[in-house]
């Protein structure tokens, strides 16, 4: 039998998913992620492999307590509320990130994806979760009437996913609050276009 390990996974793998985000792949040496962790070279190898095995874990468990629990939080909301909900707290997090490190998600896909297939597989099918989120909602609203139904649905989920990339690659340079919400604010409303349209006929009936 193996040796029970003598740390706490979720706190070393919080730890590394810190020293990645600030300072990239690429950036980040082993020595590095062994004075952030306090693990030896040789315990964090045994635990989660090499420098890009560590990183791939690294970024599946920023993924799922980020990402994937704000969605999981949003989905229980009513559709155009969750989708508003979901951008404000991407916001939220920009303008509060001093160092301006951005999504980490993001950071691989300009960082280390386009010399990895094998990243640019598991980056690429998170794309296709938040899209598939914001579909879902927007079937869901359009099915209730609060959220537009002259576009398709597939483009505005694709349009809010490119608009989502967009503020967080933003963010990184120009965390203004004003840049910022004016992009969010401007893609959140194009979700009410068919309200407006519906208004305008009644006035004019």
């Amino acid at each position: 039998m193996g040796r029970p390990r003598e740390f706490d996974e979720e706190v070393v793998l919080d730890a590394v998913v810190q020293c990645f985000w600030k300072r990239g792949y690429e950036a980040t040496s082993v020595r590095d992620l062994i004075s952030r962790t306090g693990l030896t070279g040789a315990s964090l190898y045994n635990a989660f492999g090499d420098k890009q095995a560590i990183y791939r874990r690294a970024l599946d468990h920023y993924v799922e307590g980020s990402i994937g629990d704000r969605i999981r939080r949003c989905e229980a909301m009513e559709p155009r509320a969750a989708i508003e909900a979901f951008f404000r707290e991407i916001l939220a997090r920009s303008l509060k990130d001093e160092e301006c490190k951005g999504c980490m998600l993001v950071n691989a896909a300009l960082d280390v994806v386009p010399e990895d297939p094998g990243f640019r597989a598991a980056v690429a099918d998170v794309l296709h979760r938040i899209e598939g989120f914001f579909l879902s909602c927007i079937a869901k609203g359009r099915a209730s009437g609060s959220i537009t139904s002259s576009r398709p649905a597939e483009d505005l989920a694709r349009h809010l996913l490119g608009v989502l990339m967009g503020v967080r690659v933003l963010a990184r340079v120009r965390p203004e609050k004003s840049l910022l919400e004016g992009v969010v604010d401007t893609a959140v409303t194009l979700l009410d276009q068919d309200a407006v349209g519906d208004r305008r006929e009644g006035a004019m009936g």
